[in-house]
């Protein structure tokens, strides 16, 4: 199978530790950008360090993590999915409904996973098949589940949830568990997409579509697949999403799509397609609830965190275009 250069270095087994530092240099970045911030907010102020705070940073924004981690794989495969915060709004909300209406606790986390499976194996369908580009299917879908969602529930909030259905709540070695999702599915997708077969075929797809084919790779079912895998994360981060509160209101998270994208590609992941690791978006969706909070420690405005973001991104497309140049 032959592979661009940005799949090689990222998805070689062996590599010279120089190398290897640099196919990650977009990760130690953000690595190093969460550890100044930590460091400046809490000595400008020390209450930055508090434990709710710390709390909040990592569990409170890990599901955005976790959907960041399916994004990422749509977008490695040249592909883009604008619908993901509509989908995990109504998944939340059907996953509430489950939960207060009595229903099996273990199905009112499996049922998410499952309609996100099949929601967007659907999409990837249509893309793939009917070569319809995946902004134009997911933008059309935004606009039925959001419509979808208002008109079945008209925003109605979900109250008396069971206990036993909260899992964001629950510890495991005093660790939040959405911080437990959020490492694990992290570290086993980064490991299958750099070791397995298929993780190299969706770099090869997203780097050159056409040289994937002639490879002999089904593109038109790898890519359903990717849409799928991409919906069961939308549904795992819809069940961590949904049992953070007591409560769940019946809308779609203003701004998550935008989010969960910006998440990927300031990540890391080239939106050209063809690059980037899980790793690299889950340490920007850190920084993202960093700087959020940072901003309040700071008596900021939090509406510049969309001016910061749209920056990174800017800054993060430009520099690939850059460097895909180079490599030409």
């Amino acid at each position: 199978m032959s592979m661009s250069a940005p799949t090689v270095a990222r998805t070689a087994p062996a590599m010279h530790p120089m190398k290897r530092i640099a196919a990650y240099g977009q990760e130690f970045i953000l690595l190093g950008a969460i550890i100044v911030l930590f460091i400046v907010v809490g000595i400008t102020n020390p209450r930055f360090f508090g434990a709710n705070n710390i709390t909040n940073i990592f569990a409170g924004n890990a599901y955005i993590a976790v959907a960041a981690i399916g994004m990422s794989l749509v977008i490695i495969s040249g592909h883009i999915d604008v619908a993901v915060g509509s989908l995990i709004g109504v998944l939340a909300t059907i996953s509430g409904t489950l939960a207060v209406n009595g229903y099996p606790i273990w199905l009112a986390w499996l049922t998410p996973v499952v309609i996100g499976i099949a929601v967007n194996a659907g999409v990837g369908a249509l893309v793939a098949y009917l070569r319809i580009p995946s902004i134009v299917v997911t933008l059309g879908m935004l606009s039925v589940l959001k419509g979808g969602l208002i008109s079945v529930t008209a925003g109605a909030w979900i109250t008396n949830l069971p206990e036993d259905y909260l899992i964001s709540q629950f510890r495991l070695l005093g660790v939040p568990s959405p911080v437990w999702f959020m490492v694990i599915l992290t570290a086993l997708v980064a490991f299958w997409m750099r070791y397995s077969g298929f993780g190299r075929t969706i770099y090869a797809i997203g780097g050159n579509v056409e040289a994937a084919r002639v490879a002999g790779i089904q593109v038109e079912r790898s890519t359903v697949i990717v849409f799928a895998i991409h919906g069961a994360f939308a549904g795992i981060a819809a069940v961590l999403f949904a049992t953070q509160l007591q409560v769940i209101q019946s809308t779609v998270p203003p701004n998550l799509e935008l989010t969960v994208i910006t998440a990927s590609v300031v990540g890391g992941v080239s939106i050209l397609g063809g690059t980037g690791t899980v790793i690299g978006s889950t340490l920007a969706a850190i920084l993202f609830a960093a700087i959020a909070s940072s901003l309040i420690f700071l008596n900021v405005s939090a509406y510049w965190l969309r001016a910061v973001q749209g920056l990174l991104i800017l800054i993060t497309v430009l520099a690939d275009m850059a460097r895909r140049r180079r490599l030409r």
